[in-house]
């Protein structure tokens, strides 16, 4: 059995990677709205923290009734609490990652969590 799994994400609305790659510890999920598209609603979660990579385009996330701008490149990260919607802007489309984790569950990183193998 091999220690990976390669899928290529589908070009529609919304590719969630949970089930393709057999993912134990994160959702992953790719995102392309048309432009002056947006979710169609608002939500929060129980317990996992959302990080967002806006891939191209921009356009906006409402978080917590703020508005946010995003761009090509952006990064955010958003607590479980917040009550979050993004959209397109009326001009652009946009394209992201979204990478759904339990909020405080990372106990090492990088190269505390890595062994050197010869």
């Amino acid at each position: 059995m091999a220690n990976y799994t390669k899928v290529s994400a589908a070009d529609g609305a919304r590719t969630e990677l949970h089930d393709q790659l057999g993912l134990t510890g994160a959702e992953i999920s790719v995102n392309n709205l048309p432009a002056g598209v947006g979710v169609p609603f608002v939500h929060h979660h129980k317990k996992n923290e959302e990080i967002y990579l806006i891939l191209s385009g921009k356009g906006t996330a409402v978080i917590d009734g703020e508005t946010i701008d995003l761009k090509e490149g952006d990064w955010i990260r958003i607590a479980p609490a917040a009550k979050r919607q993004f959209s397109a802007a009326a001009d652009s489309a946009i394209s992201y990652i979204c990478i759904q984790v339990r909020e405080n569950s990372l106990e090492e990183y990088t190269a505390a969590d890595a062994e050197i193998d010869s």
